[in-house]
């Protein structure tokens, strides 16, 4: 219970349903810079409403406190990824390494299963005999995406109660329960970024080491500018370049070993294929040598078609149809195949 809409609605509907709910919140982060009421998901101050809306339920509640780990695990790897020349997603990672790693073992540590107010589907499909991980009923707050490291015996511990409901109705069925998270506005943000700057984050963790300005060149080698670090900017990025010209200068690509930040046009941020690394097979098994899929490399971008390279253990060739901008190293590559997430991997280049 995370002290917002969705997993108060989640174990209402259980409650509901006749099952023995408890609820368990992670504290994970607490803003130095907002004070005890904290801000984004899992501050203090959610940690408060989850506990008011278990006390509505009349369900016993929890506080488990990862936030070792979560720093660990989650804010340095944020950290460490920029200053790769990576963009990361820290929101996966704290699924994977958390929720559904270190909060399930808690769960089982309780003969209980797992329930969250994600936005997915688990099916078992009989004649596979596996579990399938498949997309929201509500495509527009779909969030499978942020799953696909997930595994078969995670799926068989898990259950997402609002798999087929739609936003507007979770609200609506919490303000007619009551619930004191009913009108709360949704989290829009990281949580360890109340304010959005990454870049201000990054600096500050660091205090001065590692942030080494570079040049700042064009696709030919011509220096345009230079930077202060290249974990300000990532791929895609247009704005804050510092570059004079008639036409917009777009970041396509970040040179760690060099420490160059590399600029060209709209026109050469489009790819005809990306590798990902540390892929995930929901099902367990790799699919087919150029199967065709639909691929996510973004959370909110429109699936796109193409096939899938087997190269090696963990390493994937993947091959648009046609040829795609939105390929940022550090983010997530999910494929799709009929509305159900096949698995997945971080994108190396």
């Amino acid at each position: 219970m995370s002290g917002g809409v969705d997993s108060s609605v989640a174990a209402a509907l259980l409650c509901a349903q006749g099952y023995q709910v408890i609820g368990l919140t992670m504290r994970l982060w607490d803003n130095p810079q907002a004070g005890d009421e904290g801000s984004g998901c899992c501050s203090p101050e959610d940690i408060y409403d989850a506990r008011r809306v278990a006390g509505q339920l009349g369900i016993p509640f929890y506080v488990i406190n990862f936030r070792d780990f979560f720093e660990r695990e989650v804010v340095n790897y944020f950290v460490d990824s920029y200053l790769q020349g990576r963009t990361p997603n820290p929101c996966i990672v704290c699924n994977q390494r958390l929720k559904f790693d270190l909060l399930l073992r808690k769960a089982r540590e309780l003969d209980a299963r797992l329930a969250t107010g994600h936005y997915a589907g688990i099916q078992f499909d009989a004649q596979s005999n596996r579990y399938l991980l498949k997309k929201a009923q509500d495509l527009g707050k779909d969030q499978s995406y942020f799953l696909f490291t997930m595994n078969q015996e995670q799926l068989s511990d898990c259950v997402f109660p609002l798999s087929d409901i739609h936003k507007a109705e979770v609200r609506s069925l919490a303000a007619e329960l009551g619930l004191k998270s009913a009108r709360k506005p949704d989290s829009q943000e990281i949580c360890f970024l109340p304010n959005g700057r990454y870049v201000d984050f990054v600096r500050q963790r660091l205090g001065g080491a590692g942030i080494r300005p570079g040049l700042i060149l064009d696709t030919r080698g011509r220096v345009l500018g230079t930077h202060q670090g290249i974990f300000a900017y990532t791929v895609g990025q247009r704005r804050r370049l510092g570059i004079a010209s008639d036409r917009p200068y777009y970041v396509v690509a970040l040179n760690q070993r060099l420490n160059q930040v590399i600029v060209g046009r709209e026109e050469e941020l489009y790819r005809p294929g990306f590798v990902i690394e540390e892929a995930h097979w929901v099902s367990g098994m790799p699919p087919a040598e150029g199967k065709q899929v639909t691929v996510k490399t973004r959370y909110r971008q429109t699936e796109t078609s193409a096939r899938i390279y087997l190269d090696q253990p963990g390493r994937v060739r993947v091959k648009f149809l046609s040829p795609q901008k939105g390929v940022v190293p550090g983010q997530a590559a999910v494929f799709y195949q009929d509305g159900t997430v096949i698995g997945g991997g971080w994108i190396k280049d």
